[in-house]
């Protein structure tokens, strides 16, 4: 029963341990806030979407379960300028406790380059440090269920349970018919986030509420 408590709430984090986390309790907190914001949404009740969405960033399981997906992420060894990685048990239980957004800083991005697919080129990488990707992390739990309720339809990339066998099987069902299109257009718009307006960016996505209003 205290468990739960803790995981609910946000105070005495340290009275548990990383193994014994309840996480289908958690994971069903944060579920059930994420559909309170999507109904709200449906319903342009934007100003209870900004209220569950602070609930849900303040959340103790929240934290829990931004941290467990960036420390178990593929870069999840990869620091960032400040060289910390949230390895240990400890480690991730004091970096729930750290996501806040009173007091919080951005840091530099580490840049690195990496090797393109089937060429000698380069790609540029940057990486943010852990705290970072953990804030991330924990805003996108909030912003994902009125990005989901007022995305494209058809728009599958980066989209959580859509996959490439998703599009696959639209663009079949779009193509088969007689009357259909005979081409497809592919693009690519170069250097897109190096050269996307910032500033725009901040404006309009500072509260996902605002994009609907």
């Amino acid at each position: 029963m205290a468990m739960d408590k803790t995981i609910a709430g946000a105070a005495s984090a340290l009275n548990l341990a990383w193994e014994t986390i309840n996480w289908d309790q958690a994971e069903k907190i944060v579920r059930r806030l994420q559909m309170r914001i999507a109904k709200a949404t449906r319903e342009r009740r934007y100003g209870k979407v900004k209220a569950l969405q602070w609930i849900l960033t303040h959340a103790y399981s929240a934290k829990l379960m931004a941290v467990r997906r960036v420390s178990q992420n593929s870069g999840g060894k990869t620091p960032g300028t400040d060289g910390v990685v949230w390895k240990t048990a400890q480690d991730k239980m004091k970096a729930a406790l750290s996501l806040k957004r009173h007091g919080y800083q951005t840091r530099p991005l580490k840049r690195i380059y990496i090797p393109k697919k089937n060429t000698s080129a380069l790609r540029p990488l940057s990486i943010p440090s852990m705290k970072c990707r953990g804030m991330q992390a924990l805003n996108l739990l909030a912003f994902e269920p009125v990005m989901e309720m007022t995305a494209d339809k058809n728009a599958y990339g980066f989209r959580p349970r859509r996959s490439t066998a998703d599009a696959i099987e639209k663009c079949f069902k779009s193509l088969c018919r007689k009357g259909s299109a005979q081409f497809i257009l592919e693009g690519d718009i170069r250097a897109c986030f190096d050269k996307i307006c910032h500033s725009w960016l901040l404006t309009n996505a500072d509260s996902t509420v605002k994009c609907n209003r």
